[in-house]
């Protein structure tokens, strides 16, 4: 199998709004999402010279590249303005699939800490991009996508 990210599956759900997961369509060309690296431990170094460290847990943030006229803009969209409405958040939960490598995402607890209302109009209308700021991601080998040799 390739490594194209053509055949990721993306799928959300947001408490209270859209508990049914969703798939995510419509990425644009070059980008689906995008993760940073992570700060896997906090050190510090005493006036001695001897670095002392340790495990401090750390958020995931995730960001979304949608075509202009993705249909899953429309989930984004209903996600801001019922946060909006309510004066409060609501919270997500997320599974990536990536079949290229065979492994499988679980995302948990997500907050939209990013939200484009509208895209950038050049020659062509841009993509979307959204934010979703994860407590966690697990990840598991899928089974049924390990491709044997």
């Amino acid at each position: 199998m390739s490594l194209t990210s053509a055949n990721a599956i993306i799928t959300i759900s947001i408490s209270s709004l859209l508990p049914a997961p969703v798939q995510l369509q419509g990425f644009s060309a070059d980008d689906i999402f995008s993760t940073g690296a992570l700060k896997s431990a906090e050190v510090q170094m005493g006036v001695d010279g001897l670095l002392s460290g340790g495990f401090v847990n750390v958020p995931v943030p995730q960001t979304f590249d949608l075509m202009a006229d993705s249909p899953s803009n429309s989930v984004f969209d209903t996600w801001w303005a019922a946060q909006e409405a309510a004066q409060d958040v609501y919270i997500a939960s997320g599974v990536i699939i990536l079949p290229g490598v065979g492994i499988k995402w679980t995302m948990v607890k997500g907050f939209l800490t990013s939200y484009q209302p509208l895209p950038d109009v050049k020659k062509l209308l841009q993509s979307r991009k959204f934010e979703i700021t994860w407590q966690q991601s697990q990840p598991a080998v899928a089974p049924s996508l390990v491709i044997p040799i």
